[in-house]
Order: C-alpha cells, then sequence, then structure tokens
C-alpha cells in the first residue's frame, strides 16, 4: 500500500472516530424529550383531598398515613442524628449519596459503616462517581476490607460516555428498613457546625419513620439495581412497618430513565394548588419559562411567595448568575426574592399552604428536573409545616431582599453575563 493511500485511511479513520466522539458529547448535553408543554392550571387547593389523590396517582407511590417526621438544622445536628441511626443498625444500612468527600466526616462515616459491617450488618453504600472525586481511596478500601459494599454510581467508561451526565443527586439513608434519612447534606466537612461562617454551610435533613420509609427503601433500590443488577429482599429490608407518627408521607423519584418529568410534575402541581403561601428554600434556583409561568399565576391569584437563594457566597457563581437573570418578571409580579448572606445557603424546602412540605435532594433547575437521579420526601402535616415555616422566618432575618428596582439597576456589566449564564441553564 502506498504512502499516499495510508494516509488518506488514517486521517479517515482519526475523522471517523473524532466524529463518534463529538456526537457522543453532543448526545450528553441534548436534553430529555421535553412532555410537560403546557401550562399546569390551579384546580384544586392544597388542602382539597383531590388534589392528595392526583398527587398520589400522577407521582406513583400512594401518600401513606401514620409517619412521624423530624427536622435537623445544619451539621451540627444533622450529622449526630446519622451516625446514631448507623451506630444502631442491626439488619440492614443502604446509603445513597452524591456527595462523598474525605475529611474527618467522611472518616467519622467511614468509620460507623465500617464497625456495623464487621459486626455482620450488611452495609451497602452508592456514591456518585463525579460526586465523589474528592473521596480518599484509603476509605474505600477501609470501608470494602471491613465488608461494606460500595459502588460507584455511572463511572466513566469509553463505553458509557453518552451518561456521563446522569448523576445521582439523591440522599438517602435507610436504616433496618425503619428510619430514613433525606434532605440536602453531603458528607464533606463543609456541612459540619452550624452554619456560623463562610466555611459552615447552611443545610437541612429530615428523619421520617413509619410507612413511608419503605417507599425510601425501594428509591435506594432503584439505583443499587442499575448500579449492581442485585436485588436486596427481605425482612432486613423490608419488615412490617406500623403506625407511629401523623404525618401522611410520600417518597418518590425521578430520573431520566424512568419518570424524567415526575419532579418537575410536582412542584408544578404544588404551586398551582396554592391559595395563600409558597415558601421556597432554594440552594439552586434557576427556573425554567414553565415554572416561572406557574409561579406567576399563583401570584395573580393572590397568592403569597417568598424564596431564598444563596447570595455572593456560592460555590457555583455561574449557577447564581443564571439565576438572576431570570427574577425581573417574577418580582414584577410580587414574588419577594431574598439572597442569604452569611454563607452558603444549601437548603432545598417547600412548604405550601401551611400544609404540604416537599424536602430531598431536588434543586429548581433543569438538572435537577431533566438530568439527575432525584428523590423527594412529601409531607402533608400541618405542624411539620409550621415548624418548617418557623426555620424560613429564622433564614429570612439573615438575608437581604431583592427589590425590583435594584434588579433592574444592576451594572450592564452583570445583565450581560447574567444573560450569558442563563443560556447554559440546561447544563446547570
Amino acid at each position: 500500500m502506498s504512502w499516499s493511500r495510508r494516509r488518506i485511511l488514517v486521517a479517515g479513520l482519526v475523522g471517523a472516530l473524532l466524529a463518534i466522539a463529538l456526537t457522543v458529547i453532543a448526545l450528553n448535553f441534548v436534553q430529555p424529550e421535553r412532555r410537560i408543554q403546557r401550562q399546569v392550571e390551579h384546580r384544586y387547593a392544597t388542602d382539597d383531598p383531590r388534589f392528595r389523590h392526583e398527587l398520589s396517582t400522577l407521582l406513583g407511590p400512594p401518600i401513606i398515613e401514620g409517619n412521624r417526621v423530624a427536622n435537623f438544622e445544619n451539621g451540627e445536628q444533622i450529622f449526630p442524628a446519622m451516625l446514631a441511626a448507623i451506630r444502631g443498625a442491626r439488619h440492614s444500612i443502604n446509603f445513597e449519596t452524591y456527595i462523598y468527600w474525605s475529611g474527618d466526616i467522611g472518616r467519622e462515616f467511614a468509620e460507623a459503616l465500617s464497625e456495623r459491617a464487621r459486626a455482620k450488618v450488611p452495609v451497602h453504600v452508592l456514591v456518585d462517581w463525579v460526586g465523589s472525586q474528592k473521596m480518599d481511596e484509603v476509605l474505600i478500601h477501609r470501608m470494602t476490607q471491613a465488608g461494606v459494599r460500595i459502588e460507584r454510581y455511572h463511572p466513566l467508561h469509553w463505553y458509557h460516555l453518552v451518561r456521563m451526565n446522569n448523576r445521582t443527586h439523591r440522599k438517602l439513608l435507610v436504616v433496618d428498613g425503619k428510619i430514613g434519612f433525606t434532605g440536602g447534606v453531603g458528607i464533606a466537612d463543609q456541612w459540619q457546625g452550624n452554619a456560623q461562617d463562610e466555611e459552615h454551610w447552611r443545610d437541612s435533613h429530615y428523619r421520617i419513620e413509619g410507612p413511608a420509609v419503605a417507599q425510601m427503601q425501594a428509591a435506594f433500590m432503584d439505583n443499587w439495581i442499575k448500579a449492581t443488577g442485585r436485588v436486596l429482599r427481605g425482612e432486613a429490608y423490608f419488615p412490617p412497618l406500623t403506625r407511629v407518627g401523623d404525618a401522611a408521607g410520600q417518597v418518590f423519584t425521578s430520573s431520566p430513565t424512568g419518570g424524567a418529568d415526575s419532579m418537575l410534575l410536582m412542584y408544578l402541581l404544588a404551586f398551582s394548588s396554592a391559595v395563600k403561601t409558597i415558601d421556597l428554600s432554594a440552594s439552586y434556583f434557576v427556573p425554567d419559562e414553565l415554572t416561572l409561568r406557574v409561579l406567576g399565576d399563583a401570584l395573580k391569584r393572590g397568592v403569597r411567595v417568598r424564596i431564598i437563594v444563596p447570595g455572593e457566597d456560592i460555590d457555583t457563581e455561574i449557577v447564581r448568575k443564571a439565576s438572576r437573570a431570570s427574577w425581573g418578571e417574577l418580582l414584577a409580579e410580587g414574588a419577594q426574592i431574598f439572597e442569604y448572606q452569611p454563607t452558603m445557603f444549601h437548603c432545598k424546602t417547600l412548604i405550601v399552604d401551611g400544609l404540604l412540605v416537599s424536602v430531598g435532594s431536588t434543586n429548581i433547575d433543569t438538572r435537577s428536573f431533566r438530568l439527575n437521579d432525584e428523590a423527594n420526601l412529601n409531607v402533608y402535616d400541618t405542624a411539620f409545616a409550621r415548624e418548617l415555616t418557623e426555620v424560613f422566618e429564622r433564614d429570612l432575618k439573615r438575608t437581604r431582599q431583592i427589590t425590583l428596582e435594584s434588579w433592574r439597576n444592576r451594572p450592564l456589566t452583570e445583565k450581560i453575563v447574567e444573560n450569558a449564564a442563563a443560556a447554559l441553564s440546561s447544563q446547570l
């Protein structure tokens, strides 16, 4: 074969490989096909039994009575509660999280999980491949040696490049099939303390006991099966669960491969049901056009809408800029938007009409609604909603309100940068 012909063949092969690589990358950044395209209108109030029935039907798992839910604020309360549950495990521990980094709290969790594994308690840990990049391999080795079964979700392989954008953002801990935790915290030292300075983040996490814990266990199993192909069964994971409290609860999931619109639909239905108040704590608030319209409709109905977002102290500045670009319409319609000042604000809490509370891993952005695997806990209980409203009010005292006038008068350079960031919102 002549040299010139070999060069043509090599160039053709390189071109083909480059085309394949570009196609894979492009597929990664194409949003899943949008299915919800029309306005979600107000039909039932939050306290209407028909609304609760509709949410159960559309989201899948039923709303179950008889649960008890506890709220924990910041690492100072959250980590001791989670570690106490782990150390008290007798039958099983299933733990899924997006962020697991090295550091003091990472080592403490690894030691607690390892101790239970050495005591012959089955321990399964699922961490996201991207979110665990700062996790010391020594921790993984120690847990594995102790008998912990640890897996990484969607590790990067050349033959799986098209799913590199699909991460598990779920934050679930289920102990003995009877105690569940979810919320916003990751396993990293930033979540330690009490949000006392810029090095310690503000966040919330929640413990649930009662029949709805089985739904949280099923949410973990969903991704464990995807990662390993193995099913965990039996009373160690799904014991009989009896009534322990008065709260109605529902744990549901969303992912690009199953129920991609479930989380977005839940938020749209919740916003559309409001007749009095919507209080939203959102660590990443980059709403799409449909979400803005549904919130705008609530404002036109006379609903008070208050939103707390991070201030200048944020871990992803481009998200803050993209968020601010979308505020004009909401502010003009009467929404109240506040930026948290002391430290990074990582809470993800929705309270509607002093009755419906939704907490979990979900952010108000396209990544959570379309690209990530997420899990939320819905609670229908006036006492719990009242408790979280008091937390919301305390957080408000540490914010700076953004008025329509101040938003309109921000420097032109800020407007340009924010609008440029908003153009990338599908990946934020």
